[in-house]
């Protein structure tokens, strides 16, 4: 069997040399100095694309976006002109790569705090094209699919009923891209509940984009230490409280509907 179809390799000589910011805070922020970065691809504003100075995966093509110029702010505190602008910026890059024949598929990601696996604090997302590998081989519907939260405008909120890893995600599916910027409101009031109204321990989440079926994936998962059933055996949990959580949201952000 063909790993590198299936595996993408790690660098760990190059990864030991990253900058880690996002547990301390002492160390210099390489996205504060924008007058230093290089391999710039496209700016607009306080957003700014580029090569990734650290490309630690193999066979890859690896960019970074730059959100803000603020190292202390995140997606939570966005104001809506600037997210939907970070997010229609995003989008319509992501959307370029794939259009890109040597890449099987391409990445659009976004880290957040100490168990998110990302390194640095400033605000960014990743582009990532993948050389031999396609994601999407490996997308289940039901993953994406769960008890609904708010469906508006052909855009849909739901929370998995079928997690990818557990034990609560969030799903925001796309079908007319016209209706991006509802789709950028639906991800920041997620990332407000589980920031500041969901578990007061929780300070890492993941963002993930998906292109499947001609429509638009967002899944947003709260990270806390990795199931050791999912690690050993890829046991997936899922949440008992989806019913409360449900409610929650809707009474917190959506005036109970």
């Amino acid at each position: 069997m063909d790993i590198s179809k299936t595996h993408l390799v790690f660098d760990t000589a190059i990864g030991g040399c990253k900058p880690v910011t996002v547990i301390n805070k002492q160390v210099e922020c390489p996205f504060c100095h924008r007058e230093q970065l290089e391999g710039v691809i496209a700016a607009e504003g306080e957003l700014l694309l580029l090569k990734n100075k650290y490309p630690v995966l193999q066979d890859a093509f690896q960019t970074v976006l730059i959100e803000t110029c603020d190292c202390d702010s995140e997606l939570s505190l966005y104001s809506r002109e600037h997210l939907h602008r970070l997010l229609q910026f995003g989008v319509q890059k992501w959307l370029e790569m794939s259009e890109d024949k040597q890449f099987k598929s391409v990445l659009f990601y976004k880290n957040h705090g100490p168990y998110s696996g990302g390194t640095i604090r400033h605000p960014h997302m990743q582009i990532v094209g993948l050389k031999n590998i396609d994601y999407r081989e490996n997308m289940k519907p039901e993953s994406f699919a769960g008890k609904l939260v708010r469906q508006d405008q052909g855009v849909t909120l739901t929370v998995s009923d079928r997690p990818l890893i557990g034990f609560i995600e969030f799903n925001i599916r796309l079908q007319n891209i016209k209706y991006l910027t509802v789709m950028a409101d639906y991800i920041q009031i997620v990332v407000r509940y589980l920031l500041h109204d969901f578990n007061k321990h929780i300070n890492s989440y993941n963002l993930f984009f998906y292109q499947l079926n001609d429509e638009i994936y967002v899944k947003i998962v709260p990270r806390f230490v990795t199931s050791p059933l999912f690690v050993g055996y890829c046991i997936p949990q899922v949440s008992s409280r989806i019913d409360d959580v449900i409610l929650d949201i809707r009474q917190k952000y959506f005036n109970g509907k």
